[in-house]
């Protein structure tokens, strides 16, 4: 949905946006997999689609290749009500593809095909409507975009030229295989930080941003760090939540019956926003978020799975996934 002239936008994403090609098999290896189905796929991407069917105003800064695939990207990204006139081609790069094996309940292993460079990372400065992103209610970035040039400058720009307007979030979204160390990537994370007003990650990123694991202490490395909201994703063991007022919510999580785990955290980061752009209580919130991703995790796509609000509201009520 696009917003009136004049009219900011509920929430911009920028970062990774791909082709997911899951296998329509459950607990078979890839290599023996017959038939696969196509998603559009990418993290930033599927949280403005997660955001867009709670009904809000959403849009992506991203780039694909000239090719199929993109179109096909573009068309899907609409069809979800997800504004795509930030989406452009990079002429020479070709869409990224990323295949996953699917084996119920926690593993999920994800193949990456992102060579010679993902056009998501060719993001350029000068490309960017400052202003719009500025004027948003919400600016969601990635830690993936923070992984090499014009991708890091792009975004860096973007969070300085927003300066903490609204809510600005700072998807942590660690991936090992495009980083070559991960004390590489801290100094980013660390100046990215500085300009963010929530963070949200599990374990394994709040300890790339912090050094810290347990998730209280990394909660509250995260909030020393400048943000105002830290958000600690721990898996079964529910999510954790720590204001920098002081408020505080730990919540577990819905019993579901994982189908596959990997739109989860998508489905979460656009049902936070919602929630924060709500103005709900905290506790309110990750309830609400963690519904939204565990009825993600009991079906097999990610960006179509995403829930409606009678959806998550239906959950919370039965307080299970059924």
């Amino acid at each position: 949905m696009q917003p009136s002239p004049g009219e900011p936008y509920d929430l911009i994403t920028m970062g990774r946006i791909g082709v997911d090609l899951y296998p329509l098999q459950a607990g078979v290896p890839l290599a023996e997999v017959d038939t696969f189905g196509k998603f559009l796929g990418g993290s930033s991407s599927n949280v403005a689609v997660a955001a867009a069917r709670l009904g809000r105003r959403t849009a992506t800064v991203t780039r694909t290749g000239a090719d199929p695939f993109g179109e096909y990207l573009h068309r899907q990204l609409r069809e979800f009500g997800v504004d795509d006139r930030w989406v452009t081609p990079v002429p020479g790069l070709p869409t990224p593809v990323t295949f996953c094996e699917v084996f119920p309940p926690d593993d999920f292993p994800l193949y990456f095909y992102r060579r010679p460079k993902a056009p998501d990372l060719e993001i350029h400065t000068a490309e960017l409507d400052l202003d719009a992103i500025r004027e948003a209610r919400v600016f969601w970035m990635t830690g993936t975009g923070l992984s090499e040039e014009p991708s890091r400058s792009a975004t860096l720009a973007a969070l300085a030229h927003r300066a903490k307007v609204g809510i600005t979030v700072f998807d942590l979204d660690w991936r090992p295989m495009f980083w070559e160390d991960p004390e590489q990537a801290r100094p980013h994370y660390a100046e990215a930080l500085r300009h963010t007003t929530v963070a949200v990650g599990n374990v394994d990123e709040v300890e790339i941003a912090t050094g810290e694991r347990e998730p209280a202490a990394a909660a509250r490395a995260l909030l020393a760090a400048g943000v105002r909201l830290a958000v600690v994703k721990q898996g079964p063991k529910g999510v954790l939540a720590m204001a920098a007022d002081g408020s505080c919510a730990e919540v577990p999580p819905l019993p579901v019956d994982v189908l596959n785990g990997l739109g989860a955290g998508d489905a979460f980061g656009g049902a936070l926003c919602h929630g924060l752009l709500a103005d709900r209580e905290l506790e309110d919130v990750m309830r609400f978020a963690n519904a939204a991703g565990a009825i993600v995790a009991s079906r097999l796509e990610c960006s179509s799975a995403m829930p409606t609000r009678d959806e998550v509201e239906a959950a919370l009520t039965a307080g299970e996934v059924r």
